[in-house]
């Protein structure tokens, strides 16, 4: 609905009142003439309607009804689906790429600023100023939300996919709530990944994107034990692991370039390969994460570095990295920092101060099941054994 009317308005602040405005509407007229056959055909038509109602309040019909109709612009790739559309929509080049990211999770996507801001690594009242500042400038510079053209798509796609892959990674572990895992979020972000794959089928890290969101999907089965307490990927049962989708992923990654998706992917098919933990090729993975440091530096691709390194070189040199990128003051507030540091003081031995900084991570967590987690592992270092945290 809401791509609809913005296709019509123009105007993503417009075309959220009008749908809301449907909604309301329906409660209304549901209630007494019941719901219609096609509910989702009414809410349309009725918030369509609610747009044009709210342009004539605005201006005279003779004057600016006609602007409601503007030709798209022919495309030569088609996009096989309304949602995709209105993120490349949404992603204007106009905006920082953190900004058109932020915009498109929150209008598009539908998730709230705390969840968005707890995927950039920043204060909530930081990301509600930020999504605020991005609208505001489309509006004032008078920017028309229209379909991309064919050659302006390649200069969207990097935002189009970061859109997908933070996505998915609310759906994989979202950072508010009750659930581990919201596994309708995760779903639509694959969807929307197969999508870009039938858009843009040679563009390789379209495909690397495809192949990470199915082979870290893929775990989804096993990530909790039957009394819904989290597993970590060491103590995982992979035969309850995805098959099907380790396939699919592991063919799709293979003599990819090297690019962020790709490599991150390569990470998860090697991941995908060990029948047991003890057989991960944790070298492979150490190179793997080097060359993703190159061609995509980020804090938390550092952070899993360093408990890559852990498996190789021993916990006491996973701790020296360590605490060198834990001076990286845009991890200050993320609770896997903390938890991985307490990780590595249990595999040291240092039980009390890893009981100290598995607290420290449960009071940074915002989900709840994590936190439940992280203060059993606080309570229980006195006889703790485990694995290493799933990064």
């Amino acid at each position: 609905m809401l791509a609809t009317v913005v296709r019509l308005t123009r105007d993503v602040d417009a075309a959220q009142d009008a749908v809301q405005e449907a909604f309301a509407a329906a409660l209304d007229a549901w209630r007494t003439a019941g719901v219609p056959a096609n509910p989702g055909a009414w809410l349309t038509a009725t918030a369509r309607r609610k747009a044009v109602d709210a342009r004539r309040r605005e201006e005279s019909v003779a004057r600016r009804l006609p602007l409601l109709i503007v030709p798209e612009p022919s495309t030569g790739y088609g996009f096989p689906d309304d949602r995709l559309r209105l993120i490349f929509t949404c992603c204007h080049p106009a905006l920082d790429i953190a900004s058109r990211v932020a915009l498109t999770l929150n209008v598009v996507c539908g998730l709230p600023t705390a969840d968005i801001a707890h995927l950039f690594l920043v204060p909530e009242p930081t990301m509600a100023a930020r999504v605020t500042r991005a609208k505001r400038k489309l509006r004032a510079a008078g920017i028309p939300y229209r379909i991309p053209r064919d050659d302006e798509l390649a200069e969207r796609l990097p935002a189009v996919l970061v859109v997908v892959y933070l996505l998915f990674s609310q759906g994989h572990t979202p950072g508010r709530g009750t659930a581990l895992t919201a596994a309708d979020v995760a779903a639509r972000a694959i969807d929307l990944a197969r999508l870009l794959v039938l858009l843009l089928p040679d563009e390789p890290e379209v495909t690397g994107l495809l192949a990470l969101l199915l082979l870290t999907d893929a775990r989804r089965p096993a990530r909790l034990d039957a009394d819904g307490a989290p597993v970590l990927l060491a103590d995982q049962d992979r035969t309850r692991w995805d098959r099907e989708l380790i396939a699919e992923g592991t063919a799709l990654v293979e003599e990819l370039p090297p690019g962020p998706y790709a490599v991150q992917a390569a990470i998860a098919a090697v991941h995908a390969a060990a029948a047991r933990a003890a057989d991960t090729d944790w070298p492979t993975i150490l190179r793997l994460y080097d060359v993703l440091l190159r061609v995509h530096p980020s804090p938390v691709a550092a952070l899993a570095r360093c408990m890559a390194y852990a498996e190789v070189a021993g916990p006491a040199a996973g701790l020296d990295a360590l605490e060198a990128v834990a001076a990286d003051q845009r991890l200050a507030g993320y609770h896997l920092l903390p938890a991985a540091r307490a990780d590595l003081l249990r595999r040291s031995g240092r039980f009390d101060e890893a009981s100290r900084a598995y607290a420290e991570a449960a009071g940074l967590a915002g989900n709840a099941v994590e936190r439940e987690y992280l203060l059993s592992r606080s309570a229980g270092m006195a006889t703790a054994v485990g694995g290493s945290l799933d990064l």
